[in-house]
């Protein structure tokens, strides 16, 4: 460690709040698989015990389904989707929709401390997903069950004169959903799934991530009680490699759709490839943060270190690649490494605590493992670069200056807080977004200047699905998401967010 660098906080101890007495109730009671309505052990009978990452303690155990278990929650989806819920009226679905954000807010407790307990976020991270976040996307999608509709065409088919035929397009449900969600925020991604599924008509089978399930049973028991119908939304949780695996590749699965790092997309399109499903990806990212030296730095250093710790670097749009003009790198780096070692590490429950574990002791040493990288590479260590001497699997926040496109840390999806940072020296547009742009992902950035004219130049040549302008990862209800190039297919949230769940027929009546 040099002589400027200081360790990052770890003044908050081990110890923290315990869970509330409801939490403690639903932690220990039995977790089955959810499946046509009602709750069944897995039929290998097989488990999977899950952890707090800020402790490394078990804290629940979970059925783990198998082949088998998804071959029965792809039959009930089946018989839902032709059997009561296609009889349900589009303002009948919308109604459910907005039922299930009053019950999240009224759970919003429990949910809260189940999402801490299992993924390790902070408490406010938790409490504004909960509270906020979720109950208003379930509401915005609430809206849309009665405005999907197709449109009249002035065809003339087969030689027919106007007036003749007439010809019109239907927006279906696509059929049966298999959805497999990740561990890095378990509500939203289930979420952003369930929400469209249920605004189109769909049914769905969810796999949610082995270290993260316990959200997505508590939003199975919610749909129940909000009068979804049997079979209509399923949960079978269990390990990737055999529930989700069966699910990608399962011919009575009419589409997936999956979130998660891009290898494992690339398994998914080989999976769904024998019945040819439909398939949209959420995968990695890489995202760029371009500073110019007009930037407002009092919004700048705040945001640059949001941008890239935030749920400790396990976000797909962590702003982990830092550009900064020449004439400001040093104030940049400066005041964002005093904001990362300023950060007090700790559990989530605690309320004082901003910044969390990592979701597992694998998931810590491959972080360690790009920081050797970076250090054996070249890279300036400013600041973190360690695992602090507690128990759970923790890491400090840490920056590297003196980057370069060709170093590990910087062209790899590390999905931790590693901040790199590179300089540039002029107002060359081109070669900045070129920088920003070498790279497989495609998934997010942001343009940090008081000149529209050139962030708006920017964002035209960032070759990426969302950018912002003087804040960074600016998600919205009704604003379309998703990746170019390997960082994904299709778009989740807004009106986008429902055409992978929709198909087109088109229907011509001659008289």
């Amino acid at each position: 460690m040099s002589a400027t660098q200081k360790p990052a906080s770890t003044s908050t101890t081990p110890s923290h709040p315990a869970p509330a007495v409801a939490t403690q109730a639903f932690l220990a009671r039995p977790h089955r698989l959810f499946i046509g309505g009602q709750w069944v052990d897995a039929l290998a009978g097989k488990s999977i015990d899950v952890f707090d990452p800020a402790t490394g303690g078990k804290i629940a155990s979970v059925a783990a389904g198998e082949a088998a278990d998804i071959d029965a929650a792809v039959a009930a989806a089946r018989a839902a989707f032709t059997g009561p819920w296609a009889k349900f009226t589009a303002a009948e679905r919308g109604k459910l929709l907005w039922k299930l954000a009053e019950l999240i807010e009224r759970d919003a407790p429990l949910l809260v401390e189940l999402e801490v307990l299992d993924n390790g976020q902070p408490l406010a991270v938790a409490q504004h997903v909960v509270n906020r976040i979720a109950p208003d996307f379930f509401r915005y999608y609430a809206g849309w069950p009665t405005k999907i509709e197709g449109a009249t065409v002035p065809a003339a088919p087969q030689g027919r004169r106007p007036g003749e035929v007439l010809s019109f397009t239907l927006r279906e449900p696509i059929g049966v959903v298999g959805a497999i969600t990740p561990w890095n925020a378990p509500l939203p991604m289930l979420m952003v799934k369930l929400a469209p599924v249920l605004a189109t008509g769909c049914t769905l089978v969810l796999k949610p991530a082995e270290h993260t399930p316990l959200t997505a049973l508590r939003v199975a028991q919610l749909c129940a009680e909000a009068g979804v119908p049997d079979g209509v939304v399923n949960v079978v949780t269990g390990y990737g490699e055999s529930a989700g695996a069966a699910l990608a590749a399962h011919p009575g699965v009419d589409k997936i759709a999956f979130t998660g790092s891009t290898d494992v997309g690339r398994m998914i399109v080989k999976a769904a490839a024998g019945n040819l499903k439909k398939v949209s990806l959420e995968l990695g990212g890489k995202s760029p943060v371009i500073v110019f030296p007009d930037a407002v730095l009092e919004q700048v250093i705040p945001g640059a270190a949001r941008a890239c710790f935030f749920l400790q670097g396990q976000n797909c749009m962590a702003g982990t690649r830092l550009y900064v003009h020449e004439q400001v790198h040093d104030e940049v780096v400066a005041g964002v490494a005093a904001i990362a070692r300023g950060m007090r590490i700790g559990h989530g429950l605690d309320p004082a605590s901003q910044f969390g574990p990592l979701i597992s002791a694998e998931q810590r040493e491959r972080v360690r493992g790009f920081v050797a990288a970076g250090t054996r590479e070249g890279g300036e260590l400013v600041c973190g670069g360690n695992a602090p001497a507690r128990s759970g699997w923790f890491f400090e926040p840490t920056i590297f200056t003196r980057m370069h496109a060709g170093m590990t840390p910087v062209k790899s999806e590390i999905f931790g807080p590693v901040l790199c940072v590179q300089s540039f020296g002029d107002d060359d547009l081109e070669r900045v977004a070129s920088e920003a742009n070498d790279t497989i992902y495609g998934l997010s950035g942001s343009v940090w200047t008081r000149d529209i004219g050139r962030a708006l130049q920017m964002v035209r040549r960032i070759d990426s699905g969302q950018v912002s302008v003087n804040m960074h990862a600016a998600l919205d209800p009704a604003m379309p998401f998703g990746g170019n190039k390997q960082s994904g297919w299709g778009r989740e949230f807004g009106k986008e967010g429902l055409e992978p769940y929709l198909k087109t027929k088109g229907v011509s009546v001659a008289w």
